[in-house]
Parts: structure tokens; C-alpha cells; sequence
């Protein structure tokens, strides 16, 4: 923290400036109906466009033919310019083919040979399904990084002794900040005085706000409520936890399934094999079967439309796009499709113990007093002692004698005794908070002995509280178990999913956690790299294990999962990196909710397929079988495209 001295005349020159006068810029927050994002989309307006320009071009057709030729060209190109560079592109480039190049192909084909309005159909619906397809990526980085805009471009910095603002570029950590009520929070920091209630729901998803008062941690993107708040910057700028996550969301679509992945690598051969039996028609039923040629090139292009793979190609992403986008709403990032793909598969959740299933904090759960001493006096004479500490256990025994109303009392003379514990004098008297080992001496009170070890059999760990050389009494304390960690056990289970708990600590401590939480498999005292090992080894008994951990000591063990999931409060940077997903609110009863949802996410990837290679199966029969009209073919075709898409968007909900 910064001193004391510095801050304070900071702070009282503040507290005079205009409360109107300054106030850093806000984004606007309002978000319109879907529709309206919709039309804000390019390509929905260049294929609406498309649209109206077919509709007024055969309106006039019978009577003005020259200008209908005219607009038809003109909805050509509005609808179809960005889908044919995008063919070119990749044909000179990557020297390939792909499906924007057949539609435009088969479009100019049927202008080519008088079906005008046609091409320009299949203009107008390919361009729409595009713009949907568009849409949802689009749809999904608003709802995932709708923190971007949540970034507020300049805060107030006190600086000697007047408030000026700056650009938040500019924070370094020990600035104060002034955050007045209703204002979006600049920066990651500590508050340094004031205290107000802070709605943190787009960081940890958190419905209710939470109070912050002096000390507290405060997160960049934020809202501050009703109290003025000084923070005292801890993060630079591109440091924040707010960056951090939306460095995620900007990688998000940098892996692509293995199904996707598939479909595109089969997308050129197909597309070549198209074109191929294309010509091949054209050539062949004029020779072979005395067919006219007009209307061979006919038939050829009715397949060129019908045979193309566009409903295959948009049967996967807009399904994933639309799954990370719900599953980002409840606070789990995912860093792409493929750990979507792979999180349906789960067969076991691996979960490290501390700060995962358990809250990662110790608590005091048993006080034992001596005969001749009083609980409530003996926690006071203890948190006396260790108040002055640093130690997780001493924190925790002070922070139990705040919150059961303990008077508060003075040590003095207090020391540390390395490898053992603490003392101090109070009211000249020395009273000492350590191991328990003094009482392995030969004339300890067997009883002692015997709920030391009861204690310690239930995974607690247990100090002795001595006055002078008498023994006053037993602390235990130990890592409490998460509220929600036993329903997200029971939530799992019940999907068929397997519950392991991976630990470092001792196996009497790993048991009882287990015990309370309902897994069903327990290693405990394992090391890192035995935790790796033990991940693989699952991978190999029981097929796609998810690890969830929150320590850099779990990092490791999340690279060799299936899938890593970090947990975004608690966790350590180099977890949440590592991790594939990330659960920004630290609610592990959600995890079984993203493997339900990545599941759906593979049943309706399945119905489009399946749905997609019926409808081109069945068009392909219908032009040769009998004579399937121009018209038909693209809405057919066309048409099966936008229903794979819309029902990928169903997973938006």
C-alpha cells in the first residue's frame, strides 16, 4: 500500500473538487433488439439490398426488359461482389475452390441462358444465408465481448494535491483514483477508502453486488454503485483482469473443431468434383443422349446449385459460435469450438481439492478449552498472538475472533518461533500459538493426545494454545468445503459423467473432503508432475477427462486434459492461460451445465449434417430423375442452408 501521508492530503484536496465537473467517459450500454443488430450487419444490408433490387428488377421485367437486365446486374453485385472476391481470393491464392465461387458460377450460368431472376435468387439467398451465418459469429462476440465496451476510456487521477483526468493507458500501479457512484470501475487496484456496493456480473457473473470497503479487491469493467470509492491502482492498463479476459476473447475463434476442420478439407475436394460433373453434363448429354444443348447447360446448372456443399459447410460453426456465446452469459469462456466439440465428450471431471471443490481459505472449525478456561477468552488471548501474523492459519483464528464478537485485547513482545508458531505477552503474561508437538512429551494428559488425533483423522489441521508452559487449550482449522461443490458433484454424476479429486494435501484430508463431496475417485499427495501422470492415466482408462484447477501448480495437469478448465476468480494467471475454458465466476455447479450444453451443441451439429447431405441427396436425385426447376433447386438448396443456421442460433437461448 502506498503511505499514509502521501495519500491523505490527496484525498482531502478530492474531496473538494466539483462532483459534476469531471467524470470519466462512459460507454453507451443500451442494447437494441436482435433485429436491429441484424441490420446493422453489412452483409445483411448487401443481401437485403440484393433482395429489393430482384424484386423491382421482375416487377418491370414485361415491360421494360433493357432496365430489368440492368437492375438484375445491379443485385448481382450488390449481393454477390464480397462472396465472389472471397472465391477469386482463395482460387488465386490458395489455388482452390470453394463454395462461394460455385454460386456465383451457377448464377452467372443461369443469366447466361435467360433465367435472370433466377441468379439473381440465388444471389439474394446465398447472400442471406451468408449475412446469418455472419450474424451469429457476430452475435457471439457481442455477447462474449460485450466487456469491450464496458472499458471506460479515461479515469480520474489524484495527483498533488488536484483531480485530473487521464487516459487509462496512462495508470500505473500506486495511483489513486477517484470512482464516483454509478461510474464504470478503470482499473484493477485495492480500495483505499470509501465503500460502496460494486456489481461485478460482467467479470464474475455475480447477480448480486458485492460490498467493498477498505482493502477490498475491485476489477476493471465493474460498476460502482452508490458510494464514492478512492482505488488505489495495482495493474497496469494491459495487465487488468478485465484485458486478460478479453485477450481470451479475442482468441476464441483461433481453434477450429476437428469436424470443422473435416468439412472445410472436404469442401475443396467436393467443390472440384461439382465443377467437374458440371462440365462433364454439359459435354456429355448433348453427345450421348441427343439432349439439347440449352437445355443440358440447364440441367448442369441446376446441379452446380443443388450439389453444392453450402448447407454441409454451415452445419458447424454457427452451432459453436452460438454455444460459446450462451455459455460466456454464464461465465464460462471458451478459448474455441474444439473444446466445445470436446467438452461433449467428457467422461470424467478431474477437480484439483484446494481453492476448486474446497474455498481455498482456512477456517477455525473446533476451539477445545482447558478446564479452568473460557472459549470466548481463550480465542481472544490466541487472536491476540496471531493478529500480528501473516500466516494463512493465523489470519483465519483472528478472523474467527472478529466474527464470533471476541473482546479485542493487546499483545505485546510478540514473536515468531521458527518452524513452530507464535508468542507474545499479554498483561505480562506469555501465551504461545504453535504445533502441537509439546504434547508428545511423557506427561501430557492422554486426552490431549486422543482429540489431536480426532481432529486430525477428520483432515484438520490442529494447534496448541499454551499459557506459559500450561496447556490452554486446541484450535483446529481447515479448508472448507465449497456451498455448491457436493450439487456440482450430483450434477455430473447424474450425466454419467465420473468425479475425481486430484490434491497435494494428505490422504486423511483428501478423504473427508471426499467423503463430504460425494466423488468418486481420491489421489492425494501428489506432486505436479504426479497429477499429469494421473490425468493421462484417466485419459487412458475412461476416454475425455476435463481437469479444473486454479493454481499455477495445476497448470500442467490442465495442458493434459482433454480440455483445462481454470477457474477465473481464485485462479492464478497461469492457470487461466493455460486453461481451454475459463469459469469467470468461480461457480463449479456450471460445469455440468456446459457439458449438457456442449452436448446439444453436437446433437444439433449431427441433425444438420445429416439434414444437409439429405436435402442435396434428394435435389441431386430430382434433376436427373425428373425435370427439378431452376427456381426450385435454389430455394431448396439455399433454403436448407438458412434452417442448419437458424437452428444453430437456437443454442443462443
Amino acid at each position: 500500500m502506498m503511505n499514509m501521508k502521501a495519500i491523505q492530503p490527496r484525498i482531502s484536496t478530492a474531496a473538494q473538487v466539483d462532483e459534476h465537473r469531471l467524470s470519466p467517459k462512459r460507454p453507451g450500454r443500451k442494447r437494441g433488439p436482435n433485429f436491429k443488430m441484424m441490420l446493422k450487419n453489412r452483409e445483411m444490408q448487401a443481401a437485403l439490398g440484393s433482395g429489393i433490387m430482384m424484386l423491382a428488377a421482375w416487377g418491370i421485367s414485361g415491360r421494360y426488359e433493357l432496365i430489368s437486365i440492368v437492375m438484375y446486374i445491379a443485385a448481382y453485385t450488390i449481393g454477390g461482389w464480397a462472396k465472389a472476391k472471397e472465391g477469386v481470393e482463395t482460387l488465386v491464392k490458395d489455388r482452390d475452390l470453394d463454395v462461394n465461387l460455385l454460386m456465383i458460377a451457377a448464377a452467372i450460368g443461369a443469366a447466361a441462358i435467360g433465367y435472370w431472376n433466377e441468379g439473381a435468387m440465388l444471389i439474394f439467398i446465398f447472400a442471406l444465408s451468408g449475412a446469418l451465418e455472419s450474424y451469429t459469429t457476430e452475435r457471439s462476440h457481442k455477447d462474449i465481448s460485450s466487456l469491450i465496451g464496458l472499458k471506460p476510456e479515461t479515469a480520474l487521477r489524484l495527483q498533488d494535491g488536484t483531480v485530473e483526468q487521464v487516459a487509462i493507458e496512462l495508470l500505473q500501479p500506486g495511483d489513486l483514483l477517484l470512482v464516483k457512484p454509478g461510474e464504470i470501475l478503470p482499473s484493477d487496484g485495492k480500495v483505499y477508502k470509501g465503500y460502496s456496493a460494486v456489481n461485478q456480473a460482467s467479470i464474475t457473473g455475480e447477480s448480486i453486488p458485492v460490498e467493498k470497503s477498505a482493502g477490498d479487491e475491485v476489477y476493471a469493467g465493474t460498476m460502482n454503485g452508490e458510494g464514492a470509492l478512492y482505488i488505489e491502482v495495482t495493474q497496469p492498463a494491459d495487465n487488468t483482469l478485465f484485458s486478460k479476459i478479453i485477450r481470451l476473447v479475442e482468441e476464441a475463434q483461433s481453434e477450429v473443431p476437428a469436424s470443422q476442420r473435416f468439412i472445410e478439407k472436404f469442401e475443396g475436394i467436393y467443390a472440384k468434383l461439382v465443377v467437374l460433373i458440371t462440365l462433364v453434363l454439359v459435354l456429355a448429354m448433348p453427345l450421348l443422349f441427343g439432349i439439347a444443348w440449352g437445355d443440358a447447360f440447364y440441367k448442369a446448372m441446376v446441379f452446380l446449385v443443388v450439389a453444392s456443399p453450402c448447407a454441409l459447410v454451415a452445419s458447424i460453426m454457427p452451432v459453436m459460435l452460438s454455444s460459446i456465446s450462451s455459455s460466456a452469459r454464464r461465465g464460462l469462456l471458451f478459448k474455441g469450438g474444439a473444446h466445445v466439440e470436446n467438452m461433449a465428450k467428457t467422461a470424467v471431471v478431474a477437480f484439483d481439492k484446494t481453492g476448486t471443490l474446497t474455498r481455498g481459505v482456512p477456517e477455525v472449525t473446533d476451539l477445545i478449552a482447558a478446564s479452568g478456561y473460557d472459549e470466548m477468552n481463550l480465542l481472544s488471548h490466541a487472536a491476540a498472538v496471531e493478529s500480528q501474523s501473516t500466516h494463512p492459519l493465523a489470519e483465519a483464528i483472528a478472523a474467527r475472533a472478529i466474527a464470533a464478537g471476541a473482546p479485542l485485547i493487546q499483545a505485546e513482545d510478540v514473536r515468531a518461533i521458527t518452524g513452530w508458531g507464535i508468542e507474545g505477552r499479554i498483561a505480562g503474561e506469555l501465551w504461545k500459538v504453535g504445533k502441537t508437538d509439546v504434547l508428545d512429551q511423557a506427561d501430557t494428559d492422554p486426552a490431549w493426545l486422543q482429540l489431536r488425533s480426532e481432529l486430525e483423522h477428520e483432515g484438520k489441521t490442529v494447534s496448541v494454545i499454551m499459557q506459559g508452559d500450561q496447556i490452554a487449550g486446541l484450535i483446529a482449522l481447515r479448508d472448507t468445503v465449497r456451498p455448491q461443490a457436493m450439487k456440482a458433484v450430483k450434477r455430473l454424476q447424474e450425466l454419467g459423467i465420473k468425479v475425481a479429486m486430484l490434491t497435494g494435501d494428505r490422504q486423511a484430508t483428501a478423504d473427508v473432503i471426499a467423503k463430504e463431496t460425494g466423488v468418486d475417485l481420491v489421489y492425494a499427495g501428489l506432486l505436479p508432475e504426479q497429477k499429469v501422470e494421473r490425468v493421462r492415466s484417466l485419459r487412458e482408462q475412461y476416454g475425455h477427462v476435463v481437469m479444473v484447477g486454479d493454481g499455477v501448480n495445476d497448470a500442467p495437469a490442465l495442458a493434459a486434459a482433454t480440455v483445462g478448465m481454470g477457474m477465473g476468480m481464485s485462479g492464478s494467471g497461469t492457470a487461466i492461460e493455460v486453461a481451454d475454458v475459463v469459469l469467470m465466476n468461480d461457480n463449479i455447479e456450471e460445469i455440468a451445465w456446459s457439458v449438457t450444453q456442449s452436448r446439444r451443441a453436437a446433437s444439433v451439429v449431427k441433425q444438420n449434417i445429416v439434414f444437409a447431405i439429405s436435402v442435396i441427396t434428394i435435389l441431386i436425385a430430382g434433376n436427373f430423375i425428373s425435370e427439378l426447376a431452376l427456381p426450385l433447386g435454389v430455394i431448396g438448396h439455399e433454403g436448407s442452408t438458412i434452417l442448419v443456421i437458424l437452428n444453430g442460433l437456437r443454442l443462443l437461448r
